[in-house]
């Protein structure tokens, strides 16, 4: 490029913090891939996500526990269907509390802070649960490592949004979930394993582990440079920007470009405030968004998910259901880290709603025109696998029900997963982002108690396919909302996201796209 061509273009980004080049042709400068590289940046953002960790092996706890429950010798222990129900669902009402705290705590104490106070209850339930002499203890363990889970929930999405550089923000994003995933895969694989010789207390021995590490090593790391300027420490926001960009960095550009953002800002969110559009629409699609995510059926896939495969017959042993589907879950949430910062937020969405769409809707329809009586009797023959029975195509009919849960956590997975995490901290307007995200955390763990509560009740009166059709017609909802409501933030600083919903510029939506 001439130097007259070039002047320009640098005049024009020295203006603005640099987010992505406007065309792969143009090469990265030296300063812009020190602060994409930034090492502590990467280290910050591990030491929250072990809070995920903790979370994804909390909420599957009882998968492995609830069996050595129910054969527990004790009385005192025993866990009959009732009180294994509860075992299981109320660590969301723990869940629900956890966001509710942190509507207060993510604007008091901050999201680092806040993320190590959730240690505190995540420890002493799952003492608890490995020290338990009765079923109160045990649902109390539940209920505070919920509690945790949901402050986890709320403040870990914010924190890595606040300090991750804009060219990273999409795959950094991601993280929680992939966290999340990990802590699951990680829970079945002891449960199956060294449940063998091991006691189900051990389990929760084991989930001390991932709690302790993460506050040892938060405790090494910044708070977030946008909420220390909220609470007026500069200098101390100014060292920790230092610190997650590298020295050697612009860094004091991005400082002034947060800093001026914050000076347009009153520190406290008023009634009046709440009528204008820039406060309410975001906080109305991040929302919506977590709403939308959980009637799309994903709390009742996986909580339910072995009593569906046996209503519909599938082949597939129970202890390798949990494992296989854990293994796409975290196949399609890789995908989804390295191409959310590539293709954008909003292609996935698009994608994932089409993929749950068509995922419903073929389990719907299979349990409807597919008897259940002609399921078993299929699976029995496949099982048998006699040489005197001639090879029939719809010996494999029973793969349907299968593919169609597997498409289905791929596509929640790889977009309405991650992403509708990721948009809630990007959207959120600062002086409002620690209580809209606490908002956004009860609205969703409310929803999931809700539809697990009555997802059974509603297949005993209607019929297994009448809640996956219902599933079907909201994963078409999403997509009109997606296309509708929810903006592209691929590449933006958190400031530039602001502007647009400050201002409204339709001209802002068409730069993403460069």
């Amino acid at each position: 490029m001439e130097p007259s061509a070039r002047e320009p273009l640098m005049r024009k980004t020295s203006s603005s913090y640099r987010t992505f080049p406007e065309s792969t042709g143009k090469r990265l400068d030296k300063e812009y891939l020190q602060s994409l590289h930034n090492k502590p940046l990467y280290l910050a953002a591990f030491a929250a996500v072990l809070g995920n960790f903790s979370f994804g092996f909390a909420l599957v706890y009882p998968s492995p526990v609830i069996p050595a429950l129910e054969a527990q010798p004790s009385p005192a222990l025993r866990l009959d269907q009732h009180t294994a129900s509860w075992f299981g669902s109320v660590f969301t009402l723990g869940a629900v509390a956890g966001g509710l705290s942190t509507m207060l705590l993510n604007d008091r104490l901050g999201r680092k802070l806040s993320i190590m106070f959730s240690a505190l209850p995540s420890a002493v339930g799952y003492a608890l649960m490995a020290g338990a002499q009765g079923i109160e203890m045990l649902l109390l363990g539940r209920v505070l490592t919920g509690f945790a889970g949901g402050i986890t929930s709320a403040s870990i999405p914010v924190y890595i949004s606040e300090i991750s550089h804009p060219g990273v923000r999409g795959m950094l994003g991601a993280c929680p979930q992939i966290m999340a995933v990990l802590g699951s895969l990680v829970l079945y694989a002891l449960g199956k394993y060294l449940g063998l010789v091991l006691p189900w207390r051990w389990l929760a021995v084991a989930g001390e582990v991932p709690v302790l590490t993460m506050i040892v090593l938060l405790c090494f790391m910044p708070n977030s440079p946008r909420f220390l300027l909220s609470q007026g420490k500069e200098d101390e926001a100014l060292r920790s920007l230092c610190w997650l960009r590298g020295k050697d960095t612009d860094y004091a550009r991005e400082y002034e470009q947060i800093k001026d953002s914050m000076r347009k800002q009153s520190q406290r969110v008023s009634c009046a405030e709440i009528k204008d559009p820039f406060m309410y629409k975001p906080i109305l699609i991040a929302v919506g968004m977590r709403f939308l995510q959980q009637l799309s059926g994903v709390t009742c896939f996986l909580v339910y998910l072995q009593p569906i495969f046996k209503k519909t017959s599938v082949i597939l042993k129970p202890e390798y259901d949990a494992a296989l589907v854990g293994l796409v879950r975290l196949f399609s949430v890789a995908i989804a880290a390295v191409s959310m910062d590539k293709a954008g937020r909003k292609i996935l969405l698009f994608v994932s709603g089409g993929v749950m769409l068509v995922s419903n809707l073929t389990m719907g329809l299979y349990i409807h025109f597919v008897p259940a009586s002609q399921n078993s009797t299929i699976a029995n023959k496949t099982l048998v696998g006699s040489a005197n029975l001639p090879a029939e195509p719809t010996n494999y009919i029973t793969l349907i029900p299968l593919l169609a849960a597997m498409f289905f956590i791929m596509g929640y997975a790889m977009g309405w997963g991650p992403i509708t995490w990721l948009l809630m901290s990007e959207i959120l307007p600062l002086k409002a982002r620690g209580v809209a995200s606490g908002l956004c955390v009860v609205m969703s763990w409310l929803t999931a108690f809700t539809l697990t509560q009555f997802f059974l009740r509603v297949v005993e009166a209607f019929g297994l396919e009448v809640p996956f059709l219902f599933f079907a017609v909201i994963c078409a909802g999403n997509i009109l909302f997606t296309g509708c409501c929810v903006p592209e933030t691929k590449g933006r600083s958190l400031e530039q996201i602001e502007a647009f919903f400050r201002t409204g510029r339709r001209s802002f939506m068409r730069s993403f796209v460069r």
